[in-house]
């Protein structure tokens, strides 16, 4: 039996990353593609502050590398670290506005993968 398809709206024309911004692009790719980054910037897009709620929502991630990870996204820019002082400390971790920009960025990315897992054969 063929199923019926409806068919996608065409693609714009391609577009091309010009030799002067691999330089800046590809260690953005690289951060990117490290493992466990787009599961924390999704957590942080929806809703977690606490190391604990990044924990919950990130299932199979160890301490060490959550720790790593967010401090890495801290020192590129895209997860604000704020300690709260209180008893006891409080730190809560934040997507900076770059780090809200990103994630929009990559939300065409997600749907595009979305869209190739629907297209593979079972």
């Amino acid at each position: 039996m063929t199923t019926h398809r409806p068919e996608r709206p065409a693609a714009p024309g391609p577009q091309t990353i010009h030799d002067d911004a691999c330089p800046v692009f590809g260690p953005a790719l690289e951060l990117v593609g490290r493992r466990w980054t787009g599961s924390i910037l999704t957590a942080a897009a929806q809703g977690a502050t606490r190391f604990s709620e990044y924990r919950a929502a990130i299932s199979g991630i160890s301490d060490r590398l959550l720790a790593l990870r967010l401090k890495e996204l801290g020192e590129a820019g895209l997860v604000d670290r704020s300690v709260i002082p209180s008893t006891p400390v409080q730190v809560r971790y934040t997507l900076s506005p770059d780090g809200i920009a990103l994630v929009r960025a990559l939300q065409p990315l997600a749907r595009w993968t979305r869209g190739r897992e629907d297209d593979t054969p079972q």
